[in-house]
């Protein structure tokens, strides 16, 4: 009955704009309404906005051309523009009177069989829909999306008493498949989930943290990626957001959540920060600063933090406490529970707090653990949900902690007792229900996570850095898990590994994982300590490896397909390169960044795209001369779409999906299409450009220097960069196989790695997470 083919928005302020870029990345057609300005120009607030939505720093489009997909319009001229939109999102300031005024304004022109749909967190259904036609309420739902839109994989879906079904069904299938988006439906209670759960774990970070005196660096060193959550701390997070926006937010949870709700434990105004609001405090948006004051480089500024008791700012205390560093490394945050000092009691009086605030919604707020679990890893990032990190920690080890405390116990958390929330049962997982039985885990057609696939299988094979499994399907899969799922000798024995059991009886390989990244790149920690320890032989034995296993993987006689999320860069886009499918997401970063370290792409990347530029050139010398332009200024692409012009994306042969949650569903179905009759791709020998072409490009570097464009190791790195690719001091049309071009690559890499430039590099870059210009 329902379906979105068009869709409009009605204000252009953050959500509303990051709502309408996201309908536009899914090829619809938007109409974007806001006020109307004064002045000549009445439309010039959604102007101003179109323009935000191309900020080259977090653009909100996949590809710039997209913008042509939205309309822009004010709701005092153009409201007749919604008589034909399937989808009306409103997004407008949280004034009640100022929504159902506007909502007044719609029902007048929206066509019979079109859905309705408020952004907001704070105001119930009820409100928002009393007083109108019961043909509106029916069509009226509330979608609340998580900012940025584009990026952030929640959506909150709640629905009215009088609302359909098949519209909230609607809403839940295109925000999936289309939007790309993780789908939680709610009750009509305050706060929903997400920010009900992630904002009470927030608040008691912040007043643990003054409670126990701890300084924000003590504080954020905890209360982060130790903790299996975003890096940024709590008093780095109130700094991001905003000091004066996040305490509004506290400040609204209280005023609608009833008097007997945990949260108001964890809402009283702390002394210090109402002065820094007050004195213009408030964060990264400020002059001042906020807990935190930025470094500065250019202006010799170091990262500054603020001293509570004088009201003045210090030096940042960059050390961090062993047991945070000890958890981070292990991947698992119970090790923080194993100590009794300042750092463990912080951690355990969030994780206390917070999962018992959980525990409490179930079943009153919430039927599901699933949604509360969904809403906090997809809508705040959490690696694991509240549900999942007390399985982690142990049900009848967090009870008797609690006891041991004094604290008391939530029913649904004694419903547990001697069981665990999620169980493995045959071949299905299971979760727990609030009178004590299990239901099956089921996810929507088409919708397949790894890290719940991985609760059902036993390894064939793994390590520290990585595993391999073989999915129902006949199909194996290797998983990269080491931090930051970077590269090095045991992920490829691994890789190499797998390909080869694959091959002997399986229908192909995918590489996927559900992590935030699938690979920054190779271990640059192990590839400094080659250079320190001067083993150049070791060195190039590794990078040979990479090479040769990656080869062995592209010419494999099964299907091999990539799926790929976050971050591809350096060695883990050289993975990404030689499968003979790849289907990306859609927010997929790739590129090879090599020589930002000053290095070159020594797992093959090089040699890969030397051929693909030629191939689509033509042409040997013009493809010579892409690669050389690309990889020495180690350019990445923010999308698939802008990766396809950069050759990092085959129209026609890759594909990308939205929704991550449907990758590896659709990796699956790429290696059974690709099954039958499969042979890999057998590459002739390339005709090189020769001398005279690596000639010209090494006058283009000194060129570029003389004009302050490049530094000198810019142009150091450059010039191997552009040996690889001529083939170096050799005849125009020597044709180079692809292992004599890895072997150009070896002899490149090995070349910068003994230069002192190229060590200073790597470390800057370990130290700081940013290139050194040297």
């Amino acid at each position: 009955m329902y379906e979105i083919n068009k869709a409009a928005v009605i204000g252009a302020g953050t959500m509303g704009l990051g709502i309408a870029g996201q309908l536009a990345n899914a090829g619809v057609d938007v109409v974007l309404l806001d006020v109307a300005s004064d002045g000549e120009n009445r439309n010039a607030i959604a102007e101003r906005a179109l323009e935000r939505l191309l900020d080259e720093n977090q653009p909100g489009l996949l590809h710039k051309d997209f913008v042509e997909r939205i309309t822009i319009g004010n709701i005092e001229d153009d409201m007749r523009l919604l008589s034909d939109r399937d989808w009306i999102a409103e997004a407008v300031v949280e004034r009640l009177d100022v929504k159902r005024a506007l909502y007044r304004q719609i029902d007048a022109v929206r066509k019979p069989g079109s859905i309705v749909s408020s952004n907001t967190s704070t105001i119930p259904i009820s409100l928002l829909v009393d007083g109108m036609p019961e043909s509106f309420r029916a069509e009226f739902a509330i979608t609340h999306f998580f900012n940025p839109v584009r990026f952030m994989r929640l959506l909150e879906l709640v629905r009215g008493k009088d609302t359909r079904p098949e519209v909230i069904d609607c809403l839940a299938q295109f925000n999936d498949a289309r939007m790309g988006k993780g789908i939680v439906v709610c009750n009509d209670t305050p706060g929903f989930l997400g920010n009900r759960v992630g904002v009470f774990a927030i608040q008691t970070a912040l007043h643990t943290a003054f409670r126990m005196g701890l300084k924000p660096e003590e504080a954020d060193a905890i209360f982060g990626r130790p903790l299996g959550i975003p890096k940024t701390g709590v008093f780095g997070l109130y700094d991001l957001i905003g000091i004066d926006l996040m305490s509004d937010v506290a400040s609204s949870l209280v005023s609608i959540l009833p008097d007997s709700d945990s949260f108001h434990g964890v809402s009283a105004e702390i002394p210090v920060m109402v002065r820094m609001i007050d004195e213009g405090y408030i964060g990264n948006k400020s002059d001042s600063g906020g807990f935190y004051r930025p470094a500065d480089a250019a202006r010799g500024v170091s990262r500054k933090t603020l001293d509570f008791d004088s009201f003045s700012y210090r030096e940042f205390d960059p050390a961090r406490p062993q047991v945070a560093i000890d958890a981070e490394a292990a991947g698992d945050f119970t090790v923080l529970l194993e100590t009794d000092d300042k750092y463990g009691q912080y951690a355990w009086e969030i994780l206390a707090g917070t999962l018992c605030y959980a525990a409490q919604l179930v079943p009153n707020v919430n039927d599901s653990l699933v949604a509360i679990d969904d809403a906090m890893k997809l809508g705040y990032n959490w690696l694991q949900g509240p549900f999942e990190m007390i399985d982690a920690i142990g049900v009848d080890r967090f009870i008797a902690r609690l006891e041991q405390d004094g604290r008391d116990v939530p029913r649904f958390l004694r419903t547990a007792a001697g069981e665990s929330f999620y169980r493995v049962k045959g071949r299905n997982l299971q979760y727990l229900l609030a009178d004590g039985s299990y239901t099956n885990l089921e996810r929507a057609e088409g919708v397949i996570r790894f890290t719940e696939e991985r609760r059902k299988l036993t390894p064939l094979e793994q390590n520290a850095v990585a595993s391999y499994f073989e999915l129902d399907a006949g199909i194996g899969l290797v998983e990269f898990h080491s931090k930051a799922n970077t590269l090095d000798g045991e992920s490829m024995q691994l890789l190499e590994s797998a390909v080869r059991h694959a091959s002997k009886k399986l229908a192909g390989l995918i590489i996927h994982n559900d992590a935030q990244h699938f690979s920054c790149g190779v271990n640059l920690e192990s590839v400094l300590g080659f250079i320190t320890r001067e083993d150049w032989a070791g060195l190039d034995r590794f990078l040979g490896h990479f090479q040769q296993t990656v080869l062995g993987m592209k010419h494999a006689p099964i299907p091999v397909v990539a799926a790929p999320s976050g971050l591809s860069l350096g060695g883990g886009f050289e993975v990404v390169l030689h499968a003979d499918k790849v289907i990306f997401h859609a927010n997929s970063v790739t590129g090879l960044v090599e020589s930002l370290v000053g290095v070159v792409p020594g797992g093959g990347g090089v040699k890969e795209m030397l051929y693909r530029w030629s191939e689509r050139h033509g042409d040997v010398t013009k493809g010579a001369w892409s690669a050389f332009m690309n990889i020495g200024y180690g350019k990445t692409a923010r999308s698939p779409l802008e990766a396809e012009p950069l050759a990092m994306f085959r129209h026609g042969v890759d594909d990308y999906i939205m929704n991550r949650d449907r990758l590896l569903g659709a990796a699956v179905k790429s290696v059974l299409e690709l099954r039958d009759g499969y042979a890999p791709t057998q590459r002739p020998p390339l005709p090189v450009a020769g001398r005279s072409v690596w000639s010209e490009m090494q006058d283009w570097l000194a060129k570029a220097l003389e004009k302050g464009r490049l530094t000198p190791h810019d142009v150091t790195t450059g010039a191997q960069i552009a040996m690889i690719v001529t083939g170096g001091d050799v005849d125009p049309g020597t044709e180079l196989s692809e292992n004599d071009i890895c072997a150009l690559e070896r002899k490149a890499f090995l070349t910068l790695a003994q230069t002192p430039e190229t060590r200073a590099r790597i470390e800057f870059m370990l130290e700081h997470g940013t290139p050194l210009r040297n």
